[in-house]
């Protein structure tokens, strides 16, 4: 979650004004505090772009309609906020996201005028290799060397224990997002851009251990509004197999099978539910070790119960994917959530749904 007082956390259960702001930075360095009627801000853990913005603004005049408007428009961005007004003069905002901006549109004489935005990750997945680019040395390293190619004074941010990589040459054509992606999954990571528009580099959560970060209740000043769940089988795997080759480097091919061996599992490889291996392979894995540590963090989240819930509750925008929270029902039930995806409304009184991944019922 986002870093956000107890009195911030607290106002959200309450009857409160919400506050936003939208700040357009043109090319040129000038800086617009957009006056705005509606918009939101989606966040979806399972897209290469985490994060994308729709705001509506009444004024035409933004629509660019010279030259000029159109070179102070072109990779000018968006960052919006959300929070909450405390009624003594005071507010507190919360970034939901830097964005690129990638189109204006709108009725040129009345308005109103909607933008669209992209998170920062967009700027690194266009600028496509024009020749065969080749990274080493570390995961953290080679990650940042692909970002740092398209966005020199991204700020990169490593929360996970750094590890060696073989070498990886990139085709002509080839996305750099894509790589970096690739190279992050190496060492069982995520890469993503944050809502401050910092790079993180940072593994998913464990359900089981996470400390959850917020209280979705079905009680007298609670936020909880409604909640679905469903559970499949689907996209359980109690194995994976890593696996490695570099013809660059000159290193032979390796392997490791990571397997669920705890007997009482429900997942147990050796179980009722079956042998159900998934697969991974990458030129930066050379060493067996470097297969086993990939294989069994993948496994971590491979073998979680494919459970899905749907939540509706008063809008948080401090939450972010990969947050862990927990759901008390009407009936008193308990469950632990972890946050995939939402989208934050940036006017009063909007719907906030949140979809969650590995449901757990919480003893």
């Amino acid at each position: 979650m986002y870093p956000v007082t107890s009195r911030f956390l607290a106002r959200l259960a309450e009857s409160h004004r919400v506050a936003t702001s939208v700040q357009l930075f043109l090319v040129d360095g000038r800086v617009i505090d957009l006056e705005h009627t509606g918009g939101s801000v989606t966040v979806d853990r399972s897209q290469a772009i985490r994060r994308t913005c729709t705001v509506t603004v009444a004024d035409p005049s933004l629509i660019p309609r010279t030259p000029a408007d159109q070179l102070a428009t072109y990779g000018a961005r968006l960052r919006v906020s959300r929070g909450v007004e405390y009624g003594d003069g005071s507010s507190e905002l919360v970034p939901l996201g830097l964005f690129r901006l990638d189109s204006v549109d709108g009725n040129v004489n009345e308005g109103p005028v909607t933008l669209n935005g992209k998170g920062l990750e967009a700027i690194v997945a266009d600028d496509k290799f024009t020749s065969p680019f080749k990274v080493t040395g570390t995961v953290v390293g080679a990650v940042t060397t692909l970002i740092q190619r398209s966005i020199v004074d991204a700020d990169v941010i490593s929360l996970i224990t750094d590890t060696p990589i073989g070498s990886r040459t990139f085709d002509v054509e080839a996305d750099p997002w894509a790589g970096a992606q690739e190279i992050a999954a190496a060492a069982g990571a995520d890469v993503f851009a944050n809502a401050d528009g910092s790079f993180v580099i940072a593994a998913l959560p464990d359900l089981l251990s996470a400390t959850p970060v917020w209280a979705i209740e079905a009680t007298e000043g609670g936020v909880y509004i409604s909640a679905s769940r469903a559970m499949a089988s689907d996209s359980v795997y109690n194995g994976v197999l890593a696996r490695g080759e570099n013809t660059a480097d000159n290193v032979p091919p390796v392997s490791f099978l990571a397997t669920d061996s705890d007997a009482t599992s429900p997942t147990y490889w050796g179980g009722p539910f079956g042998r159900r291996p998934m697969f991974y392979s990458s030129s930066t894995l050379t060493t067996v070790n470097a297969c086993a540590a990939a294989a069994n963090l993948k496994l971590a989240a491979a073998r979680a119960p494919n459970a899905t819930g749907d939540i509706s509750s008063l809008p948080n925008p401090a939450i972010e994917p990969g947050d862990v929270v927990r759901v008390t029902h009407p009936d008193g039930t308990r469950e632990l959530h972890q946050v995939a995806s939402f989208s934050i409304p940036l006017e009063e009184g909007g719907d906030f749904p949140i979809s969650t991944i590995s449901a757990k019922e919480d003893g």
